[in-house]
């Protein structure tokens, strides 16, 4: 796969400095970037997501010998690549959804749009105008869609 472009890099860095900033540094859990997760074994699915949040009541985090996470995240954030067909972004979902994910964002740069996706609840689209909370996760945490597009 080509490396990730600079707006793809943008909108990670956004969300990375939102969960950190917002979420870990108040001591409501932990941040990472792009890092390995492990989501299920036998067959191993392995995926490495842009941003990620592990709520406090997930920790503490469980690493793989290959350094991987076996923990779970609660909030997973995903860039979409110009390259990335929707089923493509509907299969991933599904899997972190499948694994006990409790919500995903799925940032479109090109559309300047967030879908977030919640195990038994229909999908819901965000536009610049909108704000994301994740209220149930990180208790007041909020960041503008208008942020997350800033480059």
């Amino acid at each position: 796969m080509p490396p990730p472009g600079d707006n793809h890099g943008a909108v990670q860095g956004n969300y990375m400095t939102e969960l950190k900033v917002q979420g870990e540094r108040r001591g409501l859990g932990k941040a990472r970037g792009e890092v390995g997760i492990i989501l299920w074994r036998n067959p191993d699915r392995v995926v490495a997501p842009e941003a990620l949040f592990i709520a406090n009541s997930s920790l503490p985090q469980r690493i793989s010998r290959e350094g991987y996470l076996e923990t779970i995240p609660d909030v997973v954030v995903e860039v979409r690549s110009k390259n990335d067909t929707q089923p493509e972004v509907d299969h991933k979902v599904a899997d972190y959804i499948k694994a006990g994910v409790k919500l995903v964002w799925v940032a479109d740069p090109a559309k300047e749009i967030v879908t977030e996706y919640r195990p038994s609840q229909p999908p819901c689209v965000y536009t610049i105008a909108d704000t994301l909370a994740v209220e149930d996760i990180i208790p007041g945490f909020q960041m503008p869609v208008r942020r997350v597009f800033e480059i």
